[in-house]
């Protein structure tokens, strides 16, 4: 099975603006994603940005870079534009790496290729977490998944789901036991005719209120597998916090 992996990275960004090219221990963040990257087993690792300056930075890092539109809505509309530029086969595996995640595990890119190369049925995979920490559980920005029993996706929420409605007490302390309470890890595997349609699609009601793309897959009656992570996730940075964390994580790394 091979896969490879397309990193979208943009200059603009609200919170965080220039994000792919801020220093984390001496080197831009972009640079540590690309790494993580080539940890994995990937056949080719591709930069896809809409900016000269982050270009630069990757072509002298030595990684295939696509420039892109500037009116690309996402990351995964950004690599729908380098898919059709190469003209890569309908049956093709793309792992969307984004360009703000510069401690997820290589394994992890590996563990999406991997399920999506076992289950025809799913246009696409990706990956959850375990929720311990109840202040995880409330958090607007922690999205949460809930699962069929063969792991195909049912709904993702900024809300708490699923909602116990006996066992959720906002004055209780930790997670209410006997559901699985899972949050969605933004790591994604499309085959790319599936991302050729996808990107087709309008965007849907469930993806405008929630702010959550994977949402018009399910509108549109798609399928999303989805597998607990074999480790754990790291650090993706959207804040100047972000930034400091990730560099305290990388510098106590062995």
């Amino acid at each position: 099975m091979g896969f490879r992996v397309l990193i979208p990275a943009r200059f603009a960004s609200s919170r965080l603006p220039g994000k792919p090219l801020r220093l984390i221990g001496g080197q831009s963040m972009i640079a540590h994603v690309v790494a993580r990257a080539r940890e994995s087993a990937a056949d080719e690792v591709l930069v896809a940005t809409d900016d000269d300056r982050i270009a630069d930075a990757c072509h002298a890092l030595g990684v295939e870079v696509e420039l892109t539109g500037s009116h690309h809505r996402s990351g995964s509309d950004r690599i729908a534009e380098v898919l059709e530029r190469r003209r890569w086969p309908d049956d093709s595996i793309l792992v969307n790496l984004q360009g703000d995640e510069p401690c997820m595990p290589a394994r992890l890119l590996e563990q999406v290729a991997e399920t999506l190369a076992s289950h025809p049925g799913a246009g696409m995979t990706t990956l959850a977490y375990p929720i311990a920490d109840r202040a995880l559980l409330f958090d607007p920005n922690v999205v949460k998944v809930v699962t069929d029993h063969q792991g195909y996706a049912l709904y993702f929420s900024r809300a708490p789901i699923p909602w116990h409605r006996d066992g959720i007490d906002r004055d209780e302390v930790g997670v209410p036991p006997g559901l699985p309470y899972w949050r969605h890890i933004g790591l994604y595997a499309f085959r790319a005719g599936f991302l050729r349609r996808f990107v087709a699609w309008e965007a849907a009601p469930l993806e405008l209120a929630e702010s959550l793309e994977q949402l018009r897959v399910l509108w549109y009656g798609g399928r999303i597998h989805v597998s607990l992570a074999d480790v754990e996730p790291g650090l993706g940075v959207d804040t100047e916090q972000d930034l400091l964390d990730v560099e305290a994580l990388l510098q106590s790394s062995p």
